[in-house]
């Protein structure tokens, strides 16, 4: 079998090809900015100037960099494109329309396949990075019109994750920070017992995914969960076995 070279693409066998916030944290196993979180290849691009604040203003002007930088990982093979910020979805139907390859910039995308899992009378329950800019419009471009089938608490008042995150200190104690959002999830539980099912919409927040599962004894979905899926259908696998 003769395989041709792609003209441009120096590097080949990245399926999912995620864009970068410009940051400081450190990215421990587990978050979507950590290579060894996979048990595939990824391939990470930057987007020069796009901070987490000009995410959440839906700053106009870095959307040409953010195309640009799409774009770049097209050319280097990727067969679909993410995010590392579950707001990124304020960017989603833009970015879609612009590249030749799937897109799903949200962990968020997963809502509404998860509430179709649940009864009329149970609910999701968001874990975010900042409840102040989680609103009806975020939820607006997935096609959602309602708040109500969904509770949502934010990381913003907890201390060692606002410090990490929002400050950008540089440093992170993930025992602290892994306390810290199992109390929300626990607490979000206790306050809405028709929470059948969380989702974590922060991309930091996948590490302590199995913590918040042993604690609160709910399915627990998160970037992680929807970037395996997304490779699973780019790189189908071959089934071995007996009869």
């Amino acid at each position: 079998m003769i395989i041709k070279a792609n003209k441009g693409q120096v590097s080949y066998g990245e399926s999912v090809g995620i864009l970068m916030l410009e940051t400081f944290t450190p990215f421990i196993p587990g978050d979507v900015g950590n290579a060894t979180t996979y048990s595939f290849p990824v391939r990470f691009q930057r987007v020069k100037g796009f901070t987490f604040d000009k995410l959440l203003q839906k700053d106009e002007s870095m959307l040409e960099p953010i195309l640009e930088a799409g774009h770049d990982l097209v050319r280097e093979g990727v067969r679909a494109v993410t995010g590392d910020c579950g707001y990124m979805l304020k960017y989603q139907e833009q970015i879609a329309n612009e590249l030749q390859v799937p897109v799903f910039m949200s962990s968020l995308l997963q809502l509404p396949f998860i509430k179709t899992m649940l009864r009329t009378d149970e609910k999701v329950g968001i874990i975010c990075s900042k409840a102040t800019d989680f609103d009806d419009d975020l939820l607006e471009i997935i096609g959602i019109n309602s708040t109500s089938d969904y509770c949502v608490r934010g990381m913003e008042t907890q201390e060692h994750f606002r410090k990490a995150a929002h400050q950008e200190i540089g440093e992170i104690d993930p025992d602290l920070v892994e306390q810290e959002v199992v109390s929300v999830a626990q607490q979000l539980v206790i306050d809405h017992p028709e929470v059948k099912i969380l989702l974590l919409e922060c991309s930091s927040l996948p590490p302590y995914a199995k913590a918040i599962q042993a604690a609160v004894n709910l399915p627990v979905f998160d970037y992680i969960t929807m970037i395996n899926y997304v490779h699973s259908a780019l790189v189908a696998k071959r089934y071995d076995g007996f009869m």
